[in-house]
């Protein structure tokens, strides 16, 4: 948070864009506020110099809010103005030069904001956080887009003498900026809602499709393999009704279920002999169909 400046007429201009009704520099409390920077925050993550210059246009008209609540009776002033600074002499924690995001914001005077108007100007109020929204989180040590597939990489560890950060890149909206007290950015404060996220929940419905035409497959695999050992059931002694073997069956998994499988198909080709004699003492050979009447095969 910076200290107020003068309400100039230029500023009441670029003010009254935002009231319904022209306000007078009487009726406002004008204050500018540092909302992130393109240094490592406490997450390991930063914003790219372009993504700072895309959040200058997206946080324009944005409210100030508190802790994030999105609840209307929680807005507490508008920024009208904003821009990048690049601040001399100081760098990143990767050695670039560091450059914040500064925003100019407005409130108009009420008895019921009075008290916060004097927290802000004595330095009570004064750590912010931002709330958006970015298309990549890339990574420091190998580039990929974290957003995107997880990398092997964990941030906040060296790989290298290489610190591992997320750089954020292709801000895509601006939420809202709220007063906080701790902020993940050091110099300003930053609570970050990605784009990504959107992508993860994508591709998690993605991998609960998969998962469930999986399950229908394993399910339908499972069914195939207790016929096959039904059927190989005919061929053991004692022999076992249907009603048996799917009892013998029912809470095996499909390890199990191999297994079990090729038990029987084992004990069948040991018993080959024994079953062909089975089988041929079912036929009974007749001369003439005469001597039969019941069947002839």
């Amino acid at each position: 948070m910076e200290k107020a400046f003068d309400i100039t007429d230029e500023v009441m201009q670029s003010i009254n864009r935002f009231a319904v009704e022209p306000l007078t520099p009487e009726q406002v409390y004008c204050f500018s506020v540092n909302l992130c920077d393109n240094d490592i925050d406490r997450d390991f993550e930063r914003f790219s110099d372009e993504s700072l210059q895309e959040l200058a246009k997206l946080f324009v008209g944005r409210t100030g809010i508190f802790d994030h609540d999105p609840k209307g009776a929680k807005q507490t002033a508008r920024i009208f103005e904003a821009g990048v600074e690049e601040i001399g002499g100081r760098l990143t924690r990767d050695g670039k030069p560091y450059k914040v995001l500064r925003a100019k914001a407005y409130m108009v005077r009420t008895s019921a904001n009075a008290d916060l108007i004097r927290e802000i100007s004595g330095g009570i109020k004064k750590e912010v956080s931002v709330s958006c929204s970015v298309a990549k989180q890339v990574c420091s040590v190998c580039g990929s887009d974290r957003s995107k597939s997880a990398c092997s990489h964990v941030k906040g560890k060296s790989y290298g003498g290489k610190l591992c950060f997320a750089t954020l890149e292709g801000p895509t909206d601006a939420y809202e900026w709220s007063f906080v007290a701790v902020p993940a950015q050091v110099g300003a404060g930053v609570t970050k809602r990605f784009e990504a996220r959107r992508e993860e929940s994508k591709q998690l419905r993605e991998c609960r499709s998969e998962l469930a035409q999986a399950s229908k497959e394993l399910n339908k695999a499972i069914e195939g393999l207790k016929g096959e050992i039904l059927r190989l059931s005919y061929f053991c002694k004692p022999y076992y009704t249907s009603q048996q073997v799917t009892e013998l069956t029912k809470d095996m998994d499909v390890s199990r279920l191999l297994e079990l499988k090729q038990q029987l198909r084992e004990h069948m080709i040991r018993h080959s002999d024994e079953l062909d004699e089975q089988e041929r003492s079912f036929v009974t050979a007749v001369e003439t169909p005469e001597q039969n009447n019941d069947y002839t095969i």
